[in-house]
């Protein structure tokens, strides 16, 4: 584009979009621009190029912005695209003036004399729409941090949150070819193949009778775990990461508000090796104990689990925490022990703050298009309740309504050999046991399915199959036959 600068296309105009830019012009290329349209003038192939990359928006002069949807509705009609056709667009739509006159698409249209480079122009115009956008975004940050009535907390998820929109833009396309497009294809066919035999949609918890009901944890819900103190919430909580972490290979954060990270492993490393906690935590373990630990750390060392301890967490910083680690490690799925740990400030009243942290929690979930799950407490008042009376209810929630409405699925623990209770209603021994109830489920069924809970290792596992013998992840052909 060297002739470029004999042409005034356009006059540098200064604009000031914030206090950052000042005097100073945006970030942009008229001529990169000029580049853009008169490639898109000379043949279908460069609009649909640039198209792919640019939006009306990615133009920083007014007039060249007019032209590019001018070339885009042509486009869609099937119509030719050429001086003649524009001028005559242009004049129906009252913006000849304007852009110009036809003399500037005359211009334009002798100023580039080639398509082939259409996709290094439009990637130097994105560039510079993606500085105007971060600048833009950066002065309304800054004009924000200084109005003290505004909530920090809630300043910092919007900043992060427009950063996170601009960096989604996307620089480059990435083409396939039909080699690589089948063997995709394929590897998509497969996973529904094997979704469909095996009656789940969402990602197994490992929990056979569970996942009959649940048809696997689903995308963008929000799962409740609730029970009272030493039920077991934090071991099936912790049973369930560990079998999508180990047995299914899927990325998972964990957020401990409770108990630190260190006892947390413990605890997997006692149900992983069957040995009791008590005995891992003073040392009195035996050679054959302590090389079954060597062991089961090995294999959890290749679990792709990333734990947080943070105490009293602010939702919002929980928020930015999922964020980072889906974009740094693509987690599949998030756990949060406990819902009623997690702090909202500025709230007028505790109903409120949950009532927040509940939302919160279902829109990391939807945002980031992975299941959530959230630990939370049952009012005391359960325990005083007389025999069968004291199964729990979605009333039992601390601060329920809120928590009630948003979840997707509601599980409760129940142990009722905690109780006294030595049987169920079909005479069957409750030792070793406990009741997973189905409270919620916005789009299932609900009930009640029994698992092992083996209380020295602090594990969860299926009444039929132990870890051993549970089902592994279907594989899938990822290669697909020799197209």
């Amino acid at each position: 584009m060297s002739t470029a600068k004999k042409i005034n296309y356009e006059s540098k105009k200064v604009t000031s979009i914030n206090p950052i830019v000042g005097n100073r012009v945006p970030p942009n290329s008229i001529e990169a621009e000029v580049a853009v349209l008169g490639a898109m003038m000379l043949n279908k192939q460069a609009i649909s190029k640039a198209t792919e990359l640019l939006s009306p928006d990615s133009f920083y002069s007014q007039k060249h912005k007019l032209i590019f949807e001018a070339i885009i509705s042509l486009s869609e009609k099937n119509e030719t695209v050429d001086i003649i056709t524009l001028s005559e667009f242009l004049t129906k739509t009252g913006n000849l003036d304007d852009i110009g006159g036809r003399a500037y698409l005359a211009k334009i249209n002798k100023e580039v004399a080639t398509a082939a480079n259409v996709e290094q122009y439009s990637l130097i115009v994105l560039e510079k729409q993606l500085r105007r956008d971060l600048i833009q975004s950066s002065g309304e940050v800054i004009n924000n941090a200084y109005d003290d009535s505004k909530d920090i907390l809630t300043e910092i998820d919007k900043a992060e949150s427009e950063i996170f929109r601009i960096a989604e833009k996307r620089m480059t396309k990435n083409y396939q070819g039909m080699k690589e497009l089948t063997k995709e294809t394929y590897r998509q066919i497969e996973q529904m193949r094997v979704r469909s035999e095996s009656g789940l949609t969402g990602i197994p918890s490992g929990l056979i009778d569970l996942d009959k009901y649940l048809g696997g944890l689903q995308k963008s819900e929000l799962i409740i775990i609730a029970a009272r103190p030493s039920m077991g919430k934090t071991a099936l909580a912790l049973s369930i990461a560990r079998n999508l972490a180990v047995e299914y290979k899927k990325s998972i954060a964990f957020f401990s508000l409770e108990m630190a990270s260190t006892q947390l492993i413990i605890r997997l490393l006692s149900a992983e090796a069957k040995i009791n906690q008590q005995k891992i935590r003073t040392g009195k373990i035996s050679s054959h104990e302590n090389q079954k630990i060597i062991d089961s750390l090995g294999k959890l060392n290749d679990a792709k689990i990333f734990f947080d301890d943070s105490s009293m967490i602010e939702i919002m910083e929980l928020r930015a925490k999922c964020r980072r680690l889906k974009a740094e490690h693509n987690i599949d799925a998030v756990f949060v022990d406990y819902l009623q740990l997690i702090r909202a400030s500025g709230m007028e009243s505790r109903e409120r703050e949950i009532s927040i942290i509940s939302m919160t929690l279902k829109q990391i979930a939807k945002e980031l298009e992975i299941p959530v799950i959230a630990l939370a407490q049952l009012n005391r008042s359960i325990e005083s309740r007389p025999g069968k009376s004291r199964s729990p209810m979605l009333s039992d929630l601390r601060e329920s309504g809120s928590i009630e409405q948003d979840a997707d699925v509601i599980l409760f623990v129940q142990r009722v050999e905690v109780y006294g209770q030595m049987e169920y209603e079909d005479k069957t021994p409750t030792e070793g046991t406990a009741e997973i109830i189905i409270g919620k489920q916005r789009n299932g069924p609900i009930g009640t399915v029994r698992v092992a809970f083996q209380k020295n290792y602090a594990r969860f596992e299926n009444l039929s199959y132990g870890y051993e013998e549970m089902p592994e992840s279907p594989a899938i052909n990822s290669d697909g036959p020799n197209f």
